[in-house]
């Protein structure tokens, strides 16, 4: 059954029997914290500005830091909006877990139809690589131009080589990956962005979407950053406005249709710490950069990375079943560490969770569980921990008391239930 154990000794809401209690006040003393632990809440409005939250304009937006996913401010952050460019970023992982499959090379040509021509390029007047019709361009051409161009015509093109056709591409290829990738409520009708009703997604999926590419695409994601490109001898700049206002800023795509108003994702990284905004909504296309850019620096200059427990270091206990002890010491691999504000009001709780008892007999490094740590309403880290020594299993004596417990146990849940 699953087991959640409460960091340090607080009562908790678990989804099963409270196991052997962990080491007491460990994150307190880890990170030389003065603040309290308490339950996580349910708001998505981020904290207040008295409390040293972020104070924005954008209808929906969310804050987050790349090697752990946290979240460090979010609002309306779960809305589905129209995702209008953004959505490129999609298309581009699509294209992106094509090549690292195998399944097509930077070096295959595509030709430019007809349909491609007219609703993505010149003649329709968006948004556009200026890819000639009936023309034969390259993956990584494409690729340029529907990242630092945000061509239209780049994306059909991709998508009609791909799949067929566009609709085809946008609502298998896509709708797949997003799934496999944890996406669960992102929806696709085209290929950029351009307006459909079937195109939704919101803050949150766009982060975590901009996330996976940044962490499992390096060599592609270089793209994100060039700063211009030229095809059919038209040069044009990268649409991104961070990049020359935001020191470390590197990515990654902005977005406007009148339904879904002015968006973008963006990346930074300063002092070894990167960051990843997304906002939608905005009326403006300076308010976006600048909401974007500010929310940015508002992170940089408010939260720093601590170590919660290090590489090896014992986190806590899970009960065993049919061993030859009662329990085994539990630990993470690597450092357990989590995005705090330098002001040290940040309100922590952490639990380990596992499904358990651990049956024996089974060896030092089996995975056991996760242990999470929440930062106020957001889970700041989730890090897997592993039994941190081998056990054998138990005598028939000790096998049968063990049978015994857990079978009084569920009896007892059991008619716990029905009350």
């Amino acid at each position: 059954m699953a087991r959640s154990t409460l960091l340090p000794h607080w009562p908790a809401v678990t989804t099963g029997r409270l196991t052997r209690a962990l080491i007491a006040a460990a994150i307190v003393t880890a990170l030389g914290w003065s603040g309290v632990l308490f339950a996580a809440n349910q708001s998505v409005q981020g904290a207040k500005k008295e409390e040293g939250g972020f104070d924005g304009d954008a209808p929906t937006a969310i804050l987050t830091e790349a090697s752990s996913g946290a979240v460090l401010f979010e609002k309306n952050a779960d809305e589905l909006r129209a995702p209008s460019s953004m959505m490129k970023l999609m298309t581009a992982e699509v294209v992106f877990h094509a090549i690292k499959e195998g399944d097509i090379k930077l070096t295959d040509e595509y030709r430019v139809s007809e349909n491609a021509w007219r609703r993505g390029g010149a003649p329709a007047g968006g948004s556009t690589m200026f890819a000639a019709i009936h023309s034969k361009i390259a993956v990584d051409d494409l690729l340029h131009g529907a990242i630092i161009q945000s061509g239209n015509d780049a994306c059909i093109v991709l998508a009609e080589a791909m799949a067929g056709n566009e609709r085809t591409f946008a609502e298998t290829m896509m709708t797949k990956r997003a799934r496999e990738i944890g996406l669960p409520r992102s929806t696709f009708a085209n290929s950029n962005g351009l307006p459909d009703p079937g195109n939704k997604m919101s803050v949150r999926e766009l982060a975590i979407l901009a996330r996976h590419i940044i962490l499992t695409y390096p060599e592609f994601y270089k793209l994100f950053g060039e700063k211009e490109f030229t095809w059919n001898k038209i040069r044009q700049p990268n649409r991104n406005p961070l990049l020359n206002s935001l020191e470390g800023a590197d990515g990654l795509k902005t977005g406007y249709t009148k339904e879904g108003g002015y968006g973008m994702v963006g990346s930074a990284v300063q002092n070894g710490i990167r960051l990843i905004v997304a906002i939608n909504g905005l009326e403006d296309p300076e308010d976006r950069a600048t909401e974007a850019k500010k929310m940015l620096e508002w992170g940089f200059r408010n939260f720093e990375v601590r170590t919660v427990f290090a590489e090896n270091q014992t986190i806590g206990y899970a009960k065993v079943f049919g061993g030859d002890t009662r329990s085994v010491a539990l630990a993470s691999h690597e450092p357990v560490k989590v995005m705090v504000q330098k002001n040290g009001n940040d309100k922590l709780i952490a639990r380990v969770v596992y499904s358990g008892p651990v049956r024996a007999p089974f060896e030092a490094g089996q995975k056991v569980g996760v242990v999470k740590v929440w930062r106020g309403a957001h889970v700041a880290v989730e890090t897997p921990v592993y039994a941190a020594e081998s056990v054998g299993r138990g005598s028939t004596v000790r096998r049968a008391f063990d049978g015994v417990t857990e079978l009084a146990i569920g009896l007892f849940r059991a008619g716990a239930e029905k009350l």
